[in-house]
Parts: C-alpha cells; sequence; structure tokens
C-alpha cells in the first residue's frame, strides 16, 4: 500500500469504508460535482394543521455526518459537471423564450425576434485569422517603428491571433473603460430601441410601455482580441409581456432598423480624469441583428439557444480572456497563466483602478475579467421562465414533492467542501460515466442540436 500513489490509497481507503455505497449514491446523486459543498444539519417537515412529522432527514447518519450539495459553478473549467447542468438550464430558459414552454405561451414563435450581435469597437490593430492577416503594399511602420501589415496567414489556435500589432499603439485605457462601462451602453441601447420603435410609429416615447415590451436574453463573449461582444435574442410582445400579442406596427423589420440605428447611435461618457480626459464609449461598427423566423428561414431556434448554452460555460481559460479567479496583489498578475496582451490589460485595470475618479468601477476587483463587470447571462424580467424555477422543476421531478399545507424547519451549517485526492478520482469517473449515458441517450434519441452558431 505504502508503494502506490497517495490518490490511489485513498481511493482504496474510501472504497473499504462501510459507508462507501451511500457515500457513491451522495456523488451521484449531485453528478459528479468536482467541488461540492459540505453541509451537517437536519430539516423536519411537519403537517402544518395537525403537527404530524411528514418527513425527517438528518445528517448523523451519513458518511462523514455531512450531505454533499452541487457547487453549482457554470465554468467548466472549474466544475464540468455542474457546467453541463446549468448549460441545460440556459438552453431551456432561452428556448422557452423563443419557442415557448416552461410558462411561457407557444405562440410567442411567431413574434418578431431577432438574434443581434454587438461588438466592442477597435483599439488598436490585431493579427487575424484566416488568410492573409494584414497584407499591405507598402513598407509602412507606426510611431514605434513596428510595421502596420502582417502578411502572414495565421490558423485558429495561432497564439498571435488577437495579439496587437504593435502593443504600444493599442488604446489598453479604452479597451479596460470600454469593458466597466459595457453593461452601462447595453443598458442605453435597450432604452433607445424602446425609444426608436416609439418615435417610428408616431407613440409618445413614455407610452411605448402601454403598445409593447421588448424582451430580451443576452450573453457576454470575449473575442480572441479580449474584447467582450454581446449576443443577444430581443422579442417583441404586447404590453403584458408573452402572454399579449404585439402590434400591428411591430414586425420584425421595424425592429432590425430601430436596433441599428439604436447601435449607431447611443453611447455613454466616463467620468472626467485629469490623466486619461473624458471618452466617449459607443458600439464597434459590426453590428448584425438577423431576424428569427418561424417558418425555418433563418438562423434555427434550437442552434441560438445551444450556441448560447455553451458559450455560458466557458470558463476564462478556454476563452483566452482572464482568469477565473480574482487577482488581489500586482503579483498574481505577473503570475497569472495568460498573454501578454491579457496581462497588459489587467495590468491597465490595476493602474486606473488607483485613480480615485475611477474608483466606483472597481477595476481592481475586477482585473480578472479585464474590467468587465456584468453577468454573463442577462435577460429581461418577461422573457422566460427563470434559473430559480428550472431548479424547483428539477427537485419536482426528482421526487421533492412540494406541499403546500406543510411547515419546514431547517437547522444547517458549511463544514467544508471540495474531494479529497481518492474522492475526486472517483467523482471524476462517476462523472465521465454520465456524460456518456447522457451522450448515448442523445444519439439514440436522433437529439443532435446545439451545434454552435457561426455568429462571429
Amino acid at each position: 500500500m505504502r508503494q502506490l500513489p497517495e490518490t490511489d490509497r485513498d481511493a482504496i481507503r474510501i472504497a473499504q469504508d462501510p459507508q462507501f455505497t451511500r457515500w457513491l449514491e451522495q456523488v451521484t446523486a449531485i453528478g459528479g460535482c468536482s467541488h461540492p459543498v459540505h453541509l451537517s444539519g437536519s430539516t423536519i417537515t411537519l403537517d402544518g394543521t395537525t403537527g404530524e412529522i411528514i418527513q425527517h432527514y438528518d445528517t448523523r447518519t451519513e458518511p462523514g455526518e455531512r450531505l454533499l450539495v452541487r457547487c453549482r459553478n457554470r465554468r467548466a473549467t472549474v466544475c464540468a459537471p455542474c457546467s453541463r447542468l446549468h448549460a441545460g438550464d440556459t438552453f431551456h430558459l432561452v428556448r422557452a423564450g423563443l419557442l415557448g414552454g416552461k410558462n411561457v405561451p407557444a405562440n410567442v414563435r411567431h413574434r418578431p425576434r431577432l438574434f443581434v450581435t454587438l461588438t466592442a469597437p477597435s483599439f488598436g490593430a490585431v493579427h487575424g485569422a484566416g488568410e492573409h492577416c494584414r497584407p499591405r503594399r507598402d513598407q509602412a511602420e507606426c510611431d514605434h517603428g513596428r510595421s502596420l501589415g502582417c502578411g502572414a496567414v495565421h490558423g485558429a489556435t495561432d497564439p498571435l491571433v488577437g495579439q496587437p500589432l504593435c502593443a504600444d499603439c493599442y488604446d489598453y485605457t479604452g479597451h479596460v473603460l470600454w469593458h466597466s462601462h459595457a453593461s452601462k451602453l447595453w443598458d442605453r441601447f435597450v432604452i433607445d430601441v424602446r425609444r426608436r420603435l416609439a418615435t417610428s410609429v408616431g407613440l409618445v416615447q413614455s407610452r411605448f410601455a402601454q403598445h409593447a415590451r421588448l424582451s430580451f436574453a443576452r450573453v457576454a463573449e470575449y473575442q480572441k482580441r479580449a474584447a467582450v461582444h454581446v449576443h443577444a435574442v430581443v422579442r417583441l410582445d404586447g404590453p403584458n409581456g408573452p402572454d399579449d400579442e404585439p402590434p400591428a406596427w411591430g414586425t420584425a423589420e421595424l425592429l432590425t432598423d430601430a436596433v441599428h440605428a439604436s447601435a449607431r447611435r447611443v453611447l455613454v461618457r466616463t467620468s472626467h480624469s485629469p490623466a486619461v480626459g473624458e471618452l466617449a464609449l459607443r458600439w464597434g461598427a459590426q453590428i448584425d441583428a438577423r431576424p428569427l423566423r418561424a417558418d425555418g428561414d433563418g438562423p434555427d431556434d434550437d442552434a441560438v439557444a445551444a450556441y448560447v448554452a455553451k458559450y455560458v460555460t466557458k470558463g476564462a481559460g478556454e476563452t483566452g480572456a482572464g482568469t477565473d479567479y480574482p487577482l488581489t496583489t500586482w503579483g498574481d498578475i505577473e503570475s497569472a497563466p495568460v498573454s501578454e496582451h491579457v496581462r497588459t490589460l489587467m495590468r491597465t485595470c490595476w493602474h486606473l483602478g488607483g485613480l480615485p475618479e475611477y474608483e466606483p468601477l472597481r477595476l481592481r476587483a475586477w482585473a480578472h475579467t479585464l474590467g468587465y463587470r456584468g453577468h454573463i447571462l442577462t435577460k429581461s424580467r418577461a422573457y422566460s421562465t427563470t434559473y430559480a424555477a428550472l431548479r424547483a422543476e428539477r427537485a419536482h421531478h426528482m421526487g421533492h414533492a412540494y406541499m403546500p399545507d406543510a411547515v419546514t424547519e431547517r437547522q444547517w451549517r458549511y463544514v467544508g467542501s471540495g474531494h479529497t485526492p481518492g474522492a475526486a478520482l472517483i467523482a471524476s469517473g462517476i462523472a465521465a460515466d454520465l456524460a456518456a449515458s447522457r451522450e448515448a441517450a442523445r444519439e439514440a434519441a436522433g437529439d443532435f442540436a446545439g451545434g454552435a452558431l457561426g455568429a462571429g
């Protein structure tokens, strides 16, 4: 035994435990979660009328006197099993807003709907993938003596893709400040779309909500140049949301025109800084708004939902932008496993975060996301269901029925998290088996929805 690696010795110890079978049931129930939360406590469910005990659960009979629950981390690089669950929830959340279901009427698929892509502006020339990167006939150089062109052909995995041709010319300050205001820019964009729709049909802007409602779900994605761009499903409903038909004037063409006009018009101004000045931040020139049509003429609804769900689970390691963990010191930035381009963006966050005029942006706290402070996925209230509702539905499906007249008393406390080396090995095997079973079931059912949408 002593000659075996520590992981193997620990796995054997766990397998020899009298309560191994119950521990295995717990790990399987949480899908082989890579970093489970350990809880200790009890739950008692009483009949609200008679006071009779209906259910009683206590962790004192469990292995180690604790219950394992999912970490619920959305990033595949942190916990693949929980990220798959989160991706599934995201798929159904977005799909319900496109096709109905989950308490959303099926006729939403006949509403004006767009798949919108908004990009960040250019902060400087970067290397691109595909054909010749940046061909030039002349041998022009920038002020720093570096070539303004690149005749190489970069593959998609080439580490140069997305890196600046000249780091000294690149606007790192503008990049970071744009990230920190991107969510506000989106809010302004949505407000302006509503106003433009109202104006285009002769309505007073303040009364738009009495005639129609704009619903959306959006996801933020890091491009190769480490700049965020936004994909969004935008839908036009009646004033009461998905249960209400939009007015006769509400068409996909009108909505498309409003999206393009607002994306070109809206801006957000930064606070004035003696070191930087005041910046006017806008969306990039590349704007795409594709109608989603019920007759199949356009992007497929399931593919759109799957594309959004797939990106939501990506970690920073997969996108090449930032890290999955906060950076608390300058040394953390210097030791982060990122490209020099991304490291410079982190350094810029740290420098700007030390200026009093940018203190509300909390740039140092968000240096690991390169200044971007928004959630990866956001949606309007009336777009579709919620993650909480999907979790409740899953719990009901697993037999955790809701009893309206019952009174539940809970006493729980946190006692730890994660796995020992041997437990982690066993859990990863369980997660792999469950994933293989799901894939086999999907293939048997002929469900191949979920291909990535080539939208940037």
